[in-house]
């Protein structure tokens, strides 16, 4: 992906309501040019849509738990998402590595209305349940660091050799 696309989709993480106007005038191209270059990184799936983020408290919806589900018989069919999918308390569901087979986001009302999705989700994809409640949430829906920008990690370098140097 060119430089230029990676600065359109940098300021469209920040913002993604933001006129074709004032991302032009960030990145330094024309409003018809960065038209063009948007339209192009949502057809190649850069830019997968946009959402309006919420305030879950204000919706009602103050408790957030994670939910890891394993089969009882891991030899079942792996169908667990689909067997979900009608649950509209489950956020997000993350296939994962480890003991677990997916991770799931929960957002409902309270205790009640959680004991009541756990068991709903057990029934439905013959799984077990194991249940981690948020206390708080310091930060979420970080913009992602997109290549380019500066790293938090040095590269390592041989002995002798430092910042500038050729190494020879």
């Amino acid at each position: 992906m060119e430089e230029i696309d990676r600065a359109i989709v940098a300021a469209l993480t920040t913002d993604g309501r933001q006129s074709y106007t004032d991302l032009a005038e960030k990145v330094g191209l024309s409003v018809s040019a960065v038209h063009q270059r948007v339209r192009r990184l949502e057809q190649r799936g850069v830019v997968k849509g946009y959402t309006a983020r919420v305030s879950f408290e204000a919706l009602d919806l103050p408790l957030t738990a994670f939910v890891a589900i394993r089969p009882f018989d891991p030899s079942q069919p792996d169908d667990a998402p689909v067997r979900l999918a009608h649950l509209p308390e489950i956020d997000s569901c993350y296939s994962v590595a480890g003991e677990d087979f997916y991770l799931l986001l929960v957002r409902v009302a309270g205790p009640v209305d959680l004991e009541r999705v756990l068991q709903e989700i057990r029934t439905s994809a013959n799984v077990t349940t194991r249940t981690t409640v948020v206390l708080s949430t310091p930060y979420e829906g970080r913009p992602p660091k997109i290549s380019g920008e500066p790293s938090t990690r040095q590269r390592s370098r041989p002995a002798g050799e430092t910042a500038g140097s050729t190494g020879g």
